[in-house]
């Protein structure tokens, strides 16, 4: 399927669904990604033992860009303004949702190499 045919059926609301259900499908995974991208930054601080911090990050990066992504074509595709029922608005809280969890899994990535460098090196 070519990249047009995505944009013309998610325009049709063939994707994502009609209605408030693609915008709470951005927000759940959005903040699903920050849920993650938390319990990783704990496990990088060594405040639990339970996991890899790595592939929470990654994970929270993951779940933070296609929550971001979800909610842009949401909100490109939605008719109507704030308060018709069509999930603009949701679609708009998702957006930062989905940022933040991306930040907060770049920075669990940070942590986790930090971690990894030996102490006497400094990088050049």
């Amino acid at each position: 399927m070519s990249a047009s045919a995505v944009l013309a059926a998610a325009a049709e609301g063939g994707i994502i669904g009609d209605g408030r259900t693609g915008a709470n499908l951005a927000l759940g995974v959005g903040v699903l990604g920050l849920a993650v991208g938390r319990l990783a930054l704990a496990r990088a601080g060594g405040r639990i033992g339970v996991g890899n911090a790595r592939v929470g990050g990654m994970s929270a990066i993951v779940a933070g860009a296609v929550g971001t992504v979800l909610a842009v074509l949401h909100a490109a595709t939605s008719s109507g303004g704030p308060g018709t029922g069509n999930g603009l608005v949701g679609a708009v809280v998702a957006i930062p949702l989905g940022l933040g969890a991306v930040l907060l899994g770049r920075r669990v990535l940070t942590r986790c190499r930090r971690a990894d460098r030996p102490a006497g090196r400094t990088p050049v």
